[in-house]
């Protein structure tokens, strides 16, 4: 049971990242591109847009490499303390099947 819910917040987890990426991407360059119309519009020029485009595009593709940096480091993060948990826990304890007598006992 506890396999499936983790495996379901796994990929939740993933879309999210893959719809952050997108709108990571696309924000930037439709603000830039609607300014750039706009400035062509309102300029009488027909190159303020594309210039505009790709400085939306640069800014998107570098908003995208330092949020999939930071998801990284965090994920990388994760790993290594789920590890150092399973270093520090305690080993399950063995039963011992035939225990041997005690001094006590082999006086009595």
């Amino acid at each position: 049971m506890r396999g499936k819910k983790d495996e379901k917040n796994s990929i939740y987890r993933n879309l999210s990242l893959i719809t952050q990426f997108g709108l990571f991407m696309i924000v930037p360059i439709a603000l830039m591109s609607a300014l750039g119309y706009f400035l062509d519009k309102w300029l009488g020029t027909s190159w303020i847009f594309i210039v505009c485009f790709f400085v939306g595009a640069i800014a998107g593709g570098q908003n995208v490499y330092r949020f999939a940096m930071k998801s990284a480091s965090k994920k990388q993060e994760e790993q290594d303390r789920n590890i150092l948990n399973r270093r520090n826990r305690p080993a399950p304890e063995e039963k011992e099947e035939n225990p041997t007598k005690t001094e006590d006992d082999q006086i009595s």
